[in-house]
């Protein structure tokens, strides 16, 4: 059925103004972004990787606390937030320092061999110029502001092509699928131009610009699942203090506990007590599976810090669950190089798209 006049101007105005708002900054995401798609790749290249050496098959592995002891050495006045390992080398852990359990960006970030517990390195945090293109791409250096800004900027993007693909018919109407009028003027051309790079990206911008929005929202919805499920699941613990560290039990025998609860699953990350992902009074550790989807869906169990007994392991709820797979999609960390190739491909179509946008602005005001 044919759209109104009146329809297809309120359609026209909601392209434009969505498109102009949020150009500059989406120029800004997809030239940031473009490298942090072949972030490992370029840490490689520029030898800020720290891989585990080689050792015999079967060698024994250091207990977690001997792991923690060797990175808090380094910087006793800190405390371990988190500790991680890598989806293909379990060889290695990452453990990260903080001054408090609160979140920060001020954190040391320590690479400790799994099997000897000997400090390979330190990760460098806050310098160079990856660490610049990954904070301007998440938040433009205003935290969470600056998080939830470029959340509105990826609602305008969504905006923006739905608003561009309800146009697209009746201007292609006269036209062939995907012609490009080569005899008209330049302003013409580039226009053919950008609405036909526009149809072909329209499914990859859209997943793109909905799995950044998504992530922008990462702290609120974290904030909401401790406060709602973990706070229902932990009801008991209302009011009790943080467990003081001198009152922890040992960390390799909660961690054979999460492992035994979830056989067949690896450590994706551990959080511990007091910190973003986890309680007051738990280490949590989140678990993934041996697929390439799996991989991305974490199942959490908390084990008591002071008792080393396991207390739950609740299924996360929808909204947590579209974070976790949103995150690595963003990135097309997924599919290994060939998809991240096609990504780094569709991101600099979409440059062009933006970058056409607004020069075709530019000469009707010019006009």
């Amino acid at each position: 059925m044919a759209l109104s006049s009146a329809t297809l101007k309120t359609w026209s105005w909601l392209h434009k103004w969505s498109s102009l708002v949020s150009t500059v900054f989406l120029l800004v995401l997809c030239l940031t972004g473009l490298p942090l798609i072949f972030h490992h790749e370029i840490d490689h290249l520029l030898g800020d990787e720290i891989e585990a050496p080689e050792m015999p098959a079967g060698t024994p592995r250091a207990s977690l606390d001997e792991v923690l002891r060797a990175a808090r050495a380094l910087y006793p006045d800190r405390i371990v937030q988190f500790a991680s390992q890598p989806e293909d080398d379990d060889r290695l852990w990452s453990v990260t320092l903080t001054p408090t359990p609160e979140p920060t960006n001020d954190f040391k970030s320590i690479a400790v061999d799994a099997r000897t517990a000997k400090v390979l390195g330190e990760f460098r945090v806050g310098e160079g110029f990856m660490d610049f293109m990954l904070r301007l791409h998440v938040d433009l250096f205003a935290g969470l502001p600056g998080k939830l800004f470029l959340g509105l900027m990826g609602l305008l993007m969504l905006v923006a092509i739905v608003s561009g693909v309800v146009l697209y018919a009746p201007f292609m109407r006269k036209l062939d699928f995907g012609e490009v009028r080569r005899d008209r003027s330049t302003r013409t051309k580039w226009l053919d131009l950008h609405n036909l790079l526009g149809i072909a990206t329209l499914v990859w911008a859209f997943v793109v610009g909905g799995t950044g929005m998504i992530n922008t929202w990462a702290e609120l919805v974290v904030k909401h699942w401790q406060n709602d499920q973990l706070g229902e699941l932990l009801g008991h613990y209302t009011g009790q203090p943080l467990t003081p560290e001198e009152q922890r039990g040992p960390l390799q025998t909660a961690l054979d506990v999460a492992l035994a609860r979830e056989p067949g699953r690896q450590v994706s990350f551990i959080a511990f007590p007091g910190t973003s992902f986890s309680s007051p009074h738990h280490n949590t550790f989140f678990l993934r599976g041996d697929r390439p989807l799996t991989k991305k869906l974490l199942q959490p169990v908390l084990v008591d810090a002071a008792t080393g007994e396991l207390t739950a392991a609740p299924a996360l709820p929808w909204y947590l669950t579209a974070l976790l797979v949103s995150q690595p999609l963003h990135f097309g960390d997924y599919g290994g190089t060939p998809m991240k190739v096609m990504w780094g491909l569709l991101d600099l179509v979409t440059i062009i798209v933006l970058g056409s946008g607004l020069y075709l602005w530019l000469k009707k005001k010019a006009r």
